[in-house]
């Protein structure tokens, strides 16, 4: 039994009881067979009834044990307009498809009859009804009413493959050449097709208007955007007009013979160009984005884009922050932004400003990462020894990367001590690994000096290696103030004597020597300031002359500092 409603009445299907299933297979086989000669065979003037119209087509009922069936594309063309259940139509038979309904047309051209019928409308170029016969050397052979001849060129398909098709059907044509006497007739359905497409199209144009939502097909796909099939009349899906986020591909987003909702935002009527838009039916995101990212909030975002002059952060669908070079990194300058991060990252950022009226939203990526010049002073204080790779290498001196994008300089004076060095790289490489001492921090300015030769041994270190407080040497006076003298131990070794000290001990060692000889001691001080000498005496400078080679007792060593005090030890 057909479970289709449309191709038998309930009478035709409901048996007598008493019928068993072979009887009703035998019917159903009968119905379904090939028709007689006068029912299979093209026959025009039917009035039909429309039983249902669904997508596939519109269902008729001829009054034959199958029902007809009219493709909607044959209906349009015959301007029929639109038709319900009930509807009376002319129509006639062209044939039977695979499912063995008949297959309607009602073109409303008329088929002549005779010769004159011919005449008379190659004379008014009319369009007439003819039926595809058969396929012949160059073209096909069409039935009007008389055999006549059409060319394949003037077929009006554009695949020649698609030739055979029309083999069955009935068209509407003009005559373009007629030879009564010679009982030669041509036909054109390629300029018929071709009006008829103009008028769909003038019509479909007309019914458009700007700001309305229709519904289209995606017919094809470019680089630049979607063609969409708005019935009869093609339109314009830019790529920028079909997400509010950035679309790289169109086939990424659509597919061709996709049904598709699109907004006309702009008609020419002088060009006949249609531009459409698809992220258009959907609230813009710029409109929340003042609202959702406040400045000064930390989120997560995909990098999207990368430009000579930042990275473009995706915040949500269609709205995009910018990261620019300066706001990178809090401590070496950023020559682009590859150096940094890379499409597809998924990165923490800080926001820094937004104007949703401009759609700009300012991002930061150091500000998330946290300022490592905050720490380090304690982490970097003077005097402290730090490692680290050498990155870059100038004539002025070479960086060192301490960790954390922060970088010291160590000068190229501060390098080594054994001697001059013109430019960094005759001793430093790209990539070497190296100690320094931290010499100077300017946080303000973001700056950590560093020096290498400073953690080199010297000859203070060799000497207070080797000697302990409280051994005597022998040093030279290089230099004597008030209170204090600069002793050469030896070469690049100097200490400190404090010769009030000295001149304490020296006083004290008088006061004893006056209670055993006081008329020697007398003696000695007149003698004193008869030469001159008794106003050398304060603070104990007269002890020590320069250039005098003297005997000193070592009193204490600061090996930091590399220190080292000595007193007079004769």
């Amino acid at each position: 039994m057909n479970s289709n409603p449309l191709t038998h009445d309930s009478e035709d299907v409901i048996q007598a009881p008493e019928e068993n299933f072979a009887d009703i297979l035998s019917e159903f086989e009968h119905s379904h067979q090939a028709a007689p000669e006068s029912e299979a065979t093209p026959s025009a003037g039917l009035k039909g009834t429309v039983i249902a119209v669904n997508a596939d087509g519109v269902f008729i009922d001829i009054g034959r044990k199958t029902e007809g069936v009219l493709p909607l594309d044959k209906l349009k063309a015959a301007d029929a307009g639109e038709v319900k259940a009930g509807d009376v139509l002319t129509v006639t038979v062209t044939g039977r498809n695979a499912e063995g309904y008949y297959e309607l047309s009602c073109l409303k051209a008329a088929r002549p009859k005779d010769w004159s019928a011919l005449e008379k409308a190659f004379a008014e170029k009319t369009i007439i009804a003819g039926t595809v016969t058969e396929a012949v050397k160059g073209g096909l052979r069409v039935d009007v009413g008389a055999p006549a001849f059409m060319p394949a060129s003037r077929s009006g398909v554009r695949e020649m493959g698609d030739l055979e098709k029309l083999i069955g059907q009935e068209i509407r044509v003009r005559i373009t050449k007629l030879d009564v006497a010679e009982e030669d007739v041509v036909v054109d359905r390629r300029s018929v097709v071709e009006e008829e497409s103009v008028k769909i199209r003038d019509e479909a144009f007309a019914n458009l208007k700007e700001g309305s939502t229709v519904r289209g097909t995606v017919r094809s796909l470019t680089e630049f955007g979607a063609f969409v099939d708005l019935g009869g009349v093609d339109g314009l899906l830019h790529v920028t007009d079909i997400s509010w986020h950035r679309v790289a591909n169109p086939a990424d987003v659509l597919t061709a013979g996709e049904s598709i909702d699109v907004k006309i935002l702009k008609i020419n009527p002088t060009t006949r160009k249609i531009g459409l838009g698809l992220k258009q039916l959907v609230p813009d995101p710029w409109t929340v984005a003042a609202e959702k990212f406040k400045i000064g909030e930390r989120i997560k975002g995909k990098v999207v884009r990368l430009a000579d002059f930042g990275a473009f952060v995706e915040l949500d669908p269609g709205v995009d922050g910018l990261i620019h070079l300066s706001e990178m990194s809090w401590s070496r300058k950023v020559k682009k932004p590859a150096d940094v991060v890379k499409v597809g990252d998924a990165v923490d950022v800080v926001v820094l400003g937004v104007n949703a009226a401009e759609k700009r939203i300012a991002l930061g990526l150091k500000q998330a990462l946290g300022d490592p010049w905050d720490e380090v002073g304690k982490k970097y204080p003077e005097g402290s020894v730090v490692e680290g790779q050498i990155v870059s290498i100038q004539k002025f001196g070479a960086f060192v990367d301490l960790g954390d994008g922060i970088e010291g300089m160590i000068h190229v004076g501060d390098i080594s001590r054994e001697k001059r060095i013109e430019h960094p790289k005759d001793v430093l490489t790209q990539n070497q690994t190296v100690k320094a001492q931290v010499l100077e921090l300017d946080k303000s300015r973001r700056r950590i000096r560093l020096g290498m030769k400073q953690l080199e041994p010297t000859n203070a270190d060799t000497f207070i290696a080797e000697h302990q407080v409280g051994e005597t040497v022998t040093g030279r006076v290089v230099e004597v103030r008030s209170e204090r003298a600069k002793i050469e131990l030896g070469e690049g070794v100097n200490a400190e004597c404090i010769l009030a000290k000295a001149a304490s001990k020296a006083d004290k060692g008088s006061s004893s020597a006056a209670t055993v000889d006081v008329s020697a001691l007398s003696a000695m001080l007149n003698a004193r300031w008869k030469s001159g000498e008794g106003n050398k005496t304060e603070g104990g400078a007269d002890l020590l002359k320069p250039g005098q080679i003297r005997t000193f007792k070592i009193t204490a060593f600061d090996a930091s500092k590399k220190r080292i005090e000595v007193e007079i030890a004769n």
